[in-house]
């Protein structure tokens, strides 16, 4: 399905998916990908489905949707593969254009050293760049690339692109057990992003079936460990593990915020405390939601932290 949503998204909100690749032209084979493996990986741009096809699709559905009352917040190219291998990508911005709904790209970041990727990738108001290792071995390892590309030239094309691009620029890494979650790559990773400077870096797990089946997630143990390196470096650090809401509002119900902001990142015990008071809400909330294996304890440098609980138990 060329089109597909809205789906709520904690990114971009009520999101309509533009599929402008079919499955699975792309320049990686990404260990964990949910669409499956990519049988031969690619990295010449070509033509698809063509603009005017897409964009038909696009405003008959979203006159649809209008219709219905309903809302739209980003229209996001998230395809079976790589959006930038689509040779009429920036045409099909253009002409999107005059729906006035913003629009996203999320990109593997693997063709951002050439400068006509680049100059298409400008043309959205939003772009995520996946940034899951800057060690050469660890991405080869990971996301297994088209023989012709270097990670060098990558991450210099995505330095570039951040110092030319006017929209909302954010950051997403793939944490997989083993890979790319160790102390090491944790201050790797934390030093690009803070030279990359992006409004927001999201880091997620493998939630769904992978195309390789010895990937797993990482443990909350490590994801703490991981979050507390990072995020002394990158500001808006934030983990999406499949759960979906808003985590900083309060419903009034000291269990659901808990919930959804741990799911975001880990809380100290300070601010666990502070949140159940302003819920008016005791300890054994906590003590019970740790029985139930909803969320879990543990420590960084001394300090208690609680973050939800996703693996299965051991």
């Amino acid at each position: 399905m060329e089109i597909f949503g809205p789906i709520p998204s904690r990114r971009l909100g009520r999101s309509l998916g533009i599929n402008n690749i079919p499955p699975k032209s792309c320049s990686y084979y990404c260990t964990y990908c949910q669409v499956g493996p990519t049988e031969q990986t690619e990295i010449e741009r070509r033509h698809f489905y063509g603009a005017d096809y897409l964009v038909e699709l696009v405003k008959k559905r979203v006159a649809q949707l209008r219709e219905q009352g309903e809302t739209i917040d980003h229209l996001s190219f998230v395809p079976d593969g790589e959006p930038t291998l689509d040779a009429d990508l920036g045409e099909t911005i253009d002409k999107l254009r005059p729906l006035g709904i913003k629009i996203a790209i999320i990109t593997n970041s693997s063709l951002i050293w050439r400068e006509d990727v680049r100059e298409t990738l400008k043309k959205a108001d939003w772009v995520s760049l996946k940034v899951d290792s800057v060690d050469e071995k660890i991405w080869h390892r990971l996301n297994i690339p088209e023989g012709n590309l270097k990670l060098v030239t990558i991450l210099e094309g995505m330095m570039t692109f951040a110092k030319e691009y006017t929209g909302t620029l954010v950051t997403e890494t793939m944490l997989v057990k083993d890979r790319n979650v160790s102390k090491d790559s944790a201050i790797g990773i934390a030093d690009f992003l803070c030279r990359l400077n992006p409004e927001k870096a999201y880091f997620l797990i493998p939630t769904r079936p992978p195309a390789i089946s010895s990937i797993h997630p990482p443990s909350e143990e490590e994801l703490n460990l991981f979050y507390q390196i990072v995020s002394q470096k990158v500001p808006h650090t934030e983990y999406l593990t499949g759960y979906e809401g808003n985590a900083f509002a309060s419903t009034g119900n000291a269990a659901e915020d808990l919930l959804s902001i741990t799911a975001v990142h880990p809380m100290r015990l300070e601010a666990v405390r502070e949140l159940l008071a302003k819920n008016q809400a005791n300890w054994p909330l906590v003590e019970n939601l740790v029985k139930e294996g909803k969320i879990m304890e543990t420590e960084y440098e001394g300090q208690k932290f609680y973050i939800r609980r996703f693996t299965k138990d051991k």
